[in-house]
């Protein structure tokens, strides 16, 4: 009997072969796939491709049976410029929000709106440098690589290693150009700000002005850093963000008002400047929410989703008196006699 279950093992193994591709050059006519997701061959001459390896920057593995390398020239797809368009609000949201939170101020001033005009000018220059040194250079286009899948965004993860004797480095920016466009947006946003703010910010509102200046060298390294380690991640799920964070924002923003009451809700939405514009701010984050997650796929349905955008910041309003604190305090107090 050990003898039988021995010879079997050893039948088996022989019947066990090992995962076989042609190394080296190979003949243009050949048809020799290579190992992994994302490694490639590149035209070497008329008559030989390359060894398997990465592909080129801006090129990307297209035919499974030749594993070809071929140059991405499709255009980004809508739900692409929404996400370099995120990244784009993200910035800029941010800076308005250090502005403002370093200003100290219940009302817009003319230094403030200044200071928010000036961070608009930065962010909107150095979106339009990094398209414009973006291949095609010079043009207000882009090139894409259409991404298909999560592990697009990680392929330092799937180098193949072929029956465990070396492993083929073919990390490259499977998502050209989304990946590396998004850090020189930030290094942009960087350096027209440290350009063009402090010396406004030093004559125009001297004191705390130049705090969001330092706020901004913080925030843009690490939003570099979220960008480098979750990319795929937040292509995936930022109309949801976008959704999540604009709903949480409007309502923190109510909730930080002394009256509850509907009346004050109301009245302060409409008379005062400052809130109004951070309301139209919510509802236009909302409504890119919206949009990136339909694509106006069916237009005339998804656009009349647009309408719905009012509905969280009334839901608020009508219901504050409901949850408001003041009405539960004769609750919560602690009983005096002893």
């Amino acid at each position: 009997m050990p003898w039988i279950l021995i010879g079997s093992i050893s039948l088996l193994g022989l019947a066990v072969h090992g995962y076989e591709y042609v190394k080296g050059p190979v003949l243009v006519e050949e048809i020799a796939p290579c190992p992994g997701l994302y490694c490639g061959r590149t035209r070497l001459n008329k008559t030989h491709n390359s060894a398997c390896g990465q592909c080129p920057r801006g090129w990307k593995v297209s035919n499974n049976t030749h594993s070809l390398c071929r140059e991405c020239l499709e255009q980004p797809s809508l739900y692409d410029w929404f996400f370099l368009a995120f990244h784009f609000l993200l910035v800029l949201s941010l800076h308005w929000y250090f502005i403002d939170a370093s200003a100290k101020r219940l009302k817009f001033t003319k230094e403030v709106i200044l200071l928010h005009f000036c961070a608009l000018i930065e962010v909107v220059l150095s979106a339009i440098l990094t398209v414009l040194i973006t291949v095609p250079s010079g043009r207000l286009a882009l090139h894409s690589c259409r991404v298909t899948r999560l592990s697009d965004w990680y392929s330092f993860f799937h180098n193949p290693n072929p029956n465990y004797e070396e492993t083929l480095h073919c990390t490259q920016e499977v998502v050209y150009p989304l990946y590396s466009l998004v850090f020189v947006f930030y290094v942009l946003c960087g350096l027209t700000m440290l350009v063009i703010r402090p010396g406004l910010a030093a004559r125009i509102y001297p004191r705390r002005g130049q705090a969001a200046v330092y706020d901004a060298l913080y925030f843009l390294p690490i939003l570099a850093l979220i960008h480098g380690l979750g990319s795929g991640l937040v292509y995936m799920a930022y109309p949801y963000i976008v959704l999540t964070l604009s709903l949480v924002s409007c309502a923190s923003h109510f909730a930080f008002k002394l009256d509850q009451s509907m009346r004050s809700l109301l009245k302060g939405c409409f008379t005062d400047q400052r809130n109004l514009i951070i309301l139209i701010g919510h509802w236009a984050l909302h409504a890119f929410g919206i949009l990136a997650i339909t694509q106006l796929t069916h237009l005339e349905f998804h656009l009349s989703l647009l309408t719905l955008i009012p509905l969280p910041a009334l839901f608020y309003v009508i219901t504050a008196r409901f949850t408001d604190p003041v009405n539960f305090k004769s609750d919560f107090q602690p009983s005096m006699a002893h």
